[in-house]
């Protein structure tokens, strides 16, 4: 038997996402955004609201990073996503996070946060979604395998379960992609 909720915003998992960005004096900014996701082969899509001080950062410079959450930096990555920059213009600092320049597009990479998606603004569409390409991945050594790719369980990247309003972490393997090796019971 099923329960039925209604239209609600349930989906798992939720990744958590820190989009970075610099503010028009060049200031680094950062928010926690859990709608959003790939969008394309190459493009990324935020529901931000255009009263966020990241959205008006990303409509100037043209430019934001997607950094992945990380279970090492729960209480940072939901401090930034409480607190507004339109009201604490230090929030990034406060936060205890440290920027660099992207070589890639005019937005901060968050030294602390270990994978990011750096990405140059598309579009804003009517509905405020904002379309970034993303043109390119950049991951701390610290979360590659042997292999050179990225490990999730080195990584442990966190999603957010709007249901229960709690992170979990993510990155243990459970099986192959495209079937492979996977066997129906």
């Amino acid at each position: 038997m099923r329960k039925n909720f209604g239209a609600k915003t349930f989906m798992y998992p939720l990744p958590v996402l820190i989009i970075g960005t610099y503010g028009e004096d060049g200031t680094p900014d950062a928010m926690n955004a859990a709608w959003g996701g790939i969008s394309d082969y190459n493009q990324v899509a935020l529901c931000l609201s255009e009263s966020h001080k990241t959205t008006k950062n990303i409509l100037h410079r043209k430019a934001f990073t997607v950094s992945m959450a990380d279970a090492a930096h729960v209480a940072e990555c939901d401090y930034v996503g409480i607190v507004s920059g339109n009201n604490v213009p230090d929030k990034f600092e406060k936060a205890g996070f440290h920027a660099v320049k992207s070589q890639f597009v005019d937005a901060p990479v968050i030294e602390e946060l270990p994978m990011t998606l750096e990405c140059k603004l598309i579009k804003v569409t009517d509905e405020g979604l904002i379309i970034g390409e993303i043109v390119n991945v950049s991951a701390d050594e610290s979360i590659l395998g042997a292999d050179g790719r990225i490990d999730p369980s080195k990584f442990t990247p966190i999603t957010f379960d709007p249901v229960n309003n709690v992170y979990l972490k993510l990155g243990e393997p459970c099986g192959k992609a495209f079937g492979e090796g996977n066997k129906l019971k």
